[in-house]
């Protein structure tokens, strides 16, 4: 049970992050709603954000941390620490190189970014302009990915996992300075949103940095060398970033197209991160915790071992996935309506909002599992079977969403809500092709635990989502547009709160959760 342990921590403080981050899109909803401003700074984030959450969020760590995980086992500590110092320095220089020349080509490279705004020049540049201040933002985040591999290698997760606390709270004072300042929905609340984001990379890279001397295994800053394990780590690192974060590239690909669509980024946007919460919950506490604990196990030769993290590890990942996807899934209206429907966000951006949301909801398991199974494949050095399944679903998404995108708007329906539907069946396209390779191959088996509860997780779920259904229509009127805040918050509070009760309940009942499970998942022994 020292697994759950782990993913405890890591699931707790991204808990705390997501709470803040949720007040931090609340203040963002009120401050710039979803028209021009909005559409143009959520481009200029979701760059920088793409690689914060590629390489913040295990994908480069895919290909680091079996080596340094190998270094540490088989060479030693101060070997490992001077791979790491070989690693950095080589990943700092490209991405300086790398970053000074997409900022200087920006003005061209907006026209593939978002080919929607080309038409609306005020916006295209201020996009630009956004962009290029939110930029260094990459090469930040990059560094904190290397130190967090780093440190979750030995078994410390606080920092990398308290990391996205500090960008929230960073924003957060963004937006008061822009709101003390009088900024409302204008070029000048962009401009302090953008310049939180260049702030907030700094203040993270010096939270790991802090951290990384503490535990004794900061890497030093040297010339970049090109040996054999910096080309090893490009060769399984390349790949493993790319099937990592499929399920990012996805969506940065569904927001070129939704650039298409006036509005149609920020309501995608708000509603990715709705459903986000859960997916950051679970699949980045597995993805963080899961491929250390692999990659030592095999290193130990201990198949055992593998196979009961991998099984705890689906387990743990469905039991609280499902009943969130199908929450998510039926109650999107109300969450979104309370979260968001205040200021410049009107009842049209949640309807348009929770439509998308509800979409996004039926993929979320397929999003959780591709964390957990991809850590089989990065333990054995494995990247390149995992990118051509990416490249599978990278394919199918964005033909999907080209395709969806123009047939909903020729029948009338929101276009952007195509674009939902193909990120949901890449996901699991994705998901399914990830199972089966390793199915094929031998390398995961459920066990008798894992295959006796998962239909019971199934069948609280839809138990729990008939609840929602009942309780939310009690308490429609609490949740009815235009209800204040201090009344329709406590509503929403307590129809979630009434949701997981009914259903870990029905799976106690069931025979899914019992004292000895819940004792042990936070039991200090191994």
């Amino acid at each position: 049970m020292k697994i759950y342990r782990a993913f405890a921590t890591v699931g707790g403080l991204t808990m705390a992050s997501r709470v803040l981050g949720f007040i931090r899109d609340i203040m963002v909803a009120g401050l710039l709603g979803s028209g021009a401003i909005a559409d143009a700074f959520f481009v200029a984030f979701r760059f920088p954000n793409l690689f914060r959450r590629l390489f913040g969020e295990g994908a480069f760590n895919a290909a680091f941390i079996p080596l340094f995980s190998k270094k540490l086992v088989v060479e030693g500590r101060e070997a490992a620490v001077r791979f790491a110092q070989d690693a950095m320095s080589g990943l700092l220089f490209v991405l300086v190189v790398l970053s000074a020349i997409l900022m200087i080509s920006m003005p061209w490279l907006m026209h593939a970014i978002a080919p929607g705004f080309a038409n609306d020049k005020e916006k295209f540049d201020l996009a630009i302009v956004l962009t290029q201040i939110a930029f260094p933002y990459l090469t930040c985040m990059s560094l904190v990915a290397l130190l967090s591999g780093v440190l979750n290698s030995i078994e410390k997760f606080v920092e990398s996992s308290a990391v996205s606390i500090v960008l929230n709270l960073t924003l957060i004072a963004a937006i008061l300075i822009a709101m003390a300042l009088g900024y409302r929905n204008d070029a000048n609340a962009g401009h302090a949103m953008a310049w939180g984001v260049f702030a907030a990379g700094i203040l993270q890279l010096a939270l790991l940095v802090h951290g990384a001397y503490r535990n004794g295994v900061m890497p030093r800053l040297v010339r970049p060398v090109w040996n054999d394990d910096v080309k090893r780590l490009v060769t399984l690192g390349v790949p493993g970033v790319i099937a990592g974060g499929i399920t990012q590239i996805n969506i940065l690909i569904g927001t070129i197209i939704a650039t298409l669509q006036n509005g149609a980024v920020s309501q995608l946007y708000y509603a990715d991160r709705v459903y986000e919460l859960p997916l950051a919950i679970i699949g980045i506490a597995i993805g963080v915790v899961l491929l250390p604990e692999v990659s030592r196990a095999l290193r130990a030769n201990d198949e055992e071992a593998v196979s009961r993290a991998q099984n705890r590890s689906l387990e743990f990942a469905m039991l609280l996935t499902v009943p969130s996807a199908i929450a998510l899934a039926v109650i999107a209206t109300p969450i979104v309506r309370v979260l968001f429907e205040r200021g410049a966000f009107s009842p049209s951006d949640t309807f348009a909002t929770a439509s998308a949301l509800s979409i996004f909801a039926l993929g979320l398991p397929a999003f959780v599992l591709i964390k957990v199974l991809s850590p089989s494949y990065f333990a054995r050095e494995d990247t390149k079977t995992p990118m051509r399944f990416a490249a599978v679903s990278l394919t199918a998404n964005t033909a999907g969403s080209v395709a969806l995108f123009f047939v909903f708007r020729e029948l009338g329906f929101l276009p952007h809500l195509g674009i939902a539907v193909a990120t949901t069946l890449g996901g699991w396209l994705n998901a399914m092709l990830l199972w089966r390779g390793l199915s094929g191959r031998g390398h995961f088996a459920l066990d008798g635990m894992t295959r006796r509860n998962l239909p019971r997780i199934i069948l609280a779920a839809l138990a729990m989502g008939g609840g929602l259904v009942i309780s939310a229509d009690l308490l429609a009127p609490w949740l009815a547009p235009g209800t204040p805040i201090l009344h329709s918050g406590p509503a929403l509070a307590a129809l979630v709160t009434a949701g997981g009760v009914l259903y870990f309940s029905v799976c106690a009942g069931l025979g899914v959760l019992n004292r000895a499970t819940v004792k042990g998942a936070f039991s200090r022994k191994p």
